[in-house]
């Protein structure tokens, strides 16, 4: 039986070179306007907690060690970026129902409508920043950008994993 040939095209260094390029000035621009929002609101939510809150809002009440597993970043961290959320009221920290000596996190009603007055900000620069794309466009660029995002997860998740023990 004849060995099975690869059919991937072979990686074009330009266009990767491109791509990494493009990349970089994202971050930089991502980091440089903060991807704030617009008007009032614009800059006025850091990225880690709005990544914090949104996560709050969207899965519920948890404790920290969860938050830190879906967010991809250790229980550290996320105690030391929880701390000023709760220290303005954006965040509560209650009794687990079950174990009353565990602590979870919660969305507080002033957490709810700060994080719906800058999600609102972003979506507004969203769509000034898509101006004239159509929404397949949008769309397509959504599902390539998380396609991106969760190949760059995956990637950090496997180098974090402990090498498996050789014999």
């Amino acid at each position: 039986m004849p060995p099975v040939q690869d059919m991937t095209p072979p990686l074009d260094p330009g266009l990767l070179d491109a791509l990494q390029h493009q990349v970089a000035v994202f971050a930089r621009r991502a980091e440089q306007t903060r991807l704030g929002g617009v008007g009032q609101v614009r800059n006025s939510m850091d990225r880690a907690a709005y990544l914090l809150l949104n996560r709050l809002d969207l899965e519920g009440p948890m404790g920290v060690k969860a938050l830190a597993a879906g967010m991809g970043i250790d229980s550290s961290t996320v105690t030391r970026q929880v701390a000023p959320l709760v220290d303005t009221g954006l965040v509560k920290r209650t009794s687990h129902p079950e174990d009353g000596r565990a602590v979870v996190l919660q969305l507080s009603p002033r957490g709810q409508a700060r994080l719906e007055e800058v999600r609102s900000s972003r979506r507004e620069l969203m769509a000034q920043v898509t101006d004239g794309w159509t929404e397949q466009e949008r769309e397509s660029f959504c599902t390539l950008l998380t396609r991106f995002n969760s190949a760059l997860s995956a990637r950090q998740s496997a180098a974090q994993e402990p090498a498996a023990p050789t014999s």
